[in-house]
């Protein structure tokens, strides 16, 4: 059962900056809060495996980011600015001021950690500590494209098509779009529990439930690479303290400098690989929660 996995946490279902978000909050609202981010193409149950403990100490709010798993899908706009990394920051920041909190730190894997990094960018009084867990930048990433990462982030060059042609290939099979995504990385299916799996199929069955991630992943090709270029041509740098981590067996490893990358961007980067693929919140719990309660002291 997903609930036992969250055992204490309480279902989160608001609606913030104009978006109706759900997921999970746990642990007392007096202790550190500590905003948790998922990527693609999953949802807050990425975090299954330390939310809980996690929520001994901290305040943990675990949301599905606006387009995926149980959160609203909200019309797109012509320049896809409805999915931006800018207005999915926004999202965040209306959600901890509605829980009661100015100020927090934040953890984002994939998708989620490149709304980390946007939060860290446009909020630094907002954000106290941010960890981003495999990504490089995302304009680096466009710009370094190569055909060996081409290949190996097909999905990054589908999900971009024009809609509707992404959303009408993945409604029609959801399952085999997400295990043949997911079960690519070098520990397969296996950190992924079967009932955990299931909601990750569940949140792309049905008319249009794809939608929101594929006009995310529009935004990433656009908009949101307007704004970074917009940030670097001013001048502007990420002041926020970074921590970020990375699979040794992922393909950003393979193909980027994480760490050199992110210190192009911001002032005061740290980081490692670390022993897996890309999904290090399922694949190695135990030791990122060990760096997320080191970085946040």
């Amino acid at each position: 059962m997903i609930s036992s996995m969250f055992e204490g946490f309480a279902e989160l279902d608001v609606r913030v900056n104009g978006v109706r978000l759900r997921g999970r909050v746990g642990g007392d609202p007096a202790r550190p809060p500590l905003l948790l981010v998922h990527g693609f193409p999953e949802s807050h149950l990425i975090w299954h495996r330390m939310a809980p403990s996690l929520a001994r100490d901290f305040f943990v709010v675990a949301p599905d980011l606006r387009g995926y798993g149980d959160s609203e899908r909200p019309p797109a706009t012509a320049d896809h600015a409805s999915y931006s990394k800018r207005e999915m920051a926004r999202d965040c920041v209306a959600l901890l001021e509605h829980l009661g909190h100015d100020r927090f730190a934040v953890v984002g894997h994939d998708r989620g950690a490149r709304v980390t990094a946007r939060l860290a960018a446009d909020h630094p009084d907002r954000v106290t500590r941010a960890m981003l867990l495999d990504i490089a930048p995302t304009l680096d990433m466009y710009e370094g494209t190569t055909r060996e990462f081409a290949t190996a982030y097909w999905h990054w060059f589908f999900l971009i098509r024009p809609a509707p042609l992404p959303e009408e290939l993945i409604g029609a099979q959801p399952r085999l779009f997400v295990e043949q995504l997911m079960g690519s990385g070098s520990a397969g299916l296996d950190p992924f529990p079967p009932e955990v799996l299931d909601r990750y199929v569940d949140a792309m069955t049905g008319p249009d439930r794809a939608f929101g991630m594929c006009e995310d992943y529009r935004a990433a090709a656009t908009i949101d690479l307007a704004h970074d270029r917009a940030d670097r041509a001013a001048g502007r740098r990420i002041a926020v303290p970074l921590r970020v981590l990375w699979g040794a067996r992922g393909i950003v490893h393979r193909l980027f400098d994480p760490l050199a990358l992110w210190r192009g961007v911001a002032d005061d980067v740290t980081g490692r690989s670390v022993d897996c693929g890309h999904y290090l919140p399922e694949e190695l719990p135990d030791e990122i929660e060990l760096e997320i309660r080191t970085f946040l002291g």
